[in-house]
């Protein structure tokens, strides 16, 4: 396994795109709708960017709020037997340990996570023009992969808004400025949006990955969507 940085990237990982609008590059996405909720969500934050990577396409960063999404359905995600819970909280450190992401069970669990997933959208509006696809996607990604590691490796509570605030400056934002946004009716509008598009295009679990129309859920699939991404057009 390759060395990361502290944004959880391979060291290697090239920032700059490879993609040209008008040009001889023809753009790709993965619609990835996720949840910092989710534990899968947090691995499939740091592996989906360097599949991109390796297959010329780019991250669509999708904040959407899974409990609301949930609500109207029997789904209870705490509803499992304890021998199953226990069994998959050391799936998911065998999962840490074979991909060399930290990982820890936090002691908030599951967690509030709407001002969180609002900030992920006032990243991408504070950082860049809305047809700058590049500086919106790493901005979006930063701040994503900031409130991922504080969850899910340090058992920081991103239900607090300045918690939130402290790690989004943390991540080189203005975050008292950054969830001020974050907080108003735009970015509520938003994410409200965002999650009745889950809704509409299927989407039942986090996390969801979409190439075109086509959807894959599970960090289990990551494979698959690198194999999609590998076909032809």
């Amino acid at each position: 396994m390759a060395s990361r940085d502290d944004s959880g990237n391979r060291c290697d990982y090239r920032r700059r795109s490879r993609y040209y609008r008008d040009g001889f590059l023809k753009m790709r996405f993965v619609d990835f709708y996720f949840d910092f909720s989710s534990t899968n969500s947090y691995f499939a934050a740091f592996l989906l960017p360097e599949i991109c990577a390796r297959n010329d396409a780019r991250v669509n960063w999708m904040p959407a709020h899974f409990a609301a999404l949930f609500r109207g359905t029997s789904f209870d995600v705490m509803a499992m037997t304890p021998r199953k819970a226990r069994y998959l909280w050391r799936d998911h450190a065998r999962y840490a340990e074979r991909t060399g992401l930290p990982f820890r069970k936090p002691s908030r669990f599951p967690i509030k996570t709407s001002s969180a997933l609002r900030a992920v959208l006032a990243a991408g509006r504070t950082s860049a023009p809305a047809d700058n696809h590049d500086l919106r996607e790493n901005a979006q990604r930063a701040i994503s992969q900031a409130f991922m590691r504080a969850y899910w490796e340090r058992d920081e509570d991103i239900s607090d808004r300045g918690v939130l605030a402290s790690i989004a400056s943390s991540a080189g934002f203005d975050g008292a400025t950054l969830m001020d946004i974050a907080d108003a009716k735009p970015a509520r509008d938003e994410l409200a949006a965002l999650t009745e598009t889950a809704v509409v295009r299927g989407v039942f679990g986090a996390p969801t990955f979409f190439v075109g129309d086509e959807m894959f859920w599970g960090k289990d699939r990551l494979d698959f969507v690198e194999q999609w991404l590998k076909r032809p057009e």
